[in-house]
């Protein structure tokens, strides 16, 4: 009997398009609570919509408003920002 093969989740980055494990991209996502926001654990309940930890990626997204797009909802500049640095931070850890 062979080994069972684990199923590796895979997403798409809003900005380059292309389908990624989801360990290596970061989500950020539409709560009923929370509103928009960062999810740094990826488990938070609500839309989410995911983007490559590379800093054009997100260039990218945030000139085609993908994000907005994605999460049907307006994103602010500070959650930009805090993307931004997030992004900026764990760049390495691809």
């Amino acid at each position: 009997m062979a080994p069972k093969v684990k199923k590796v989740p895979i997403r798409k980055c809003v900005g380059c398009q292309e389908n990624i494990t989801k360990k290596q991209l970061v989500r950020i996502v539409n709560n009923k609570e929370l509103g928009v926001v960062l999810d740094k654990t990826g488990k938070l309940n609500g839309r989410g919509a995911y983007i490559c930890r590379d800093p054009e990626c997100l260039e990218i997204a945030i000139k085609k408003k993908r994000l907005s797009y994605a999460l049907k909802s307006e994103i602010t500049e500070d959650l930009y920002k805090e993307i931004k640095e997030y992004v900026e931070v764990n760049h390495e850890l691809i």
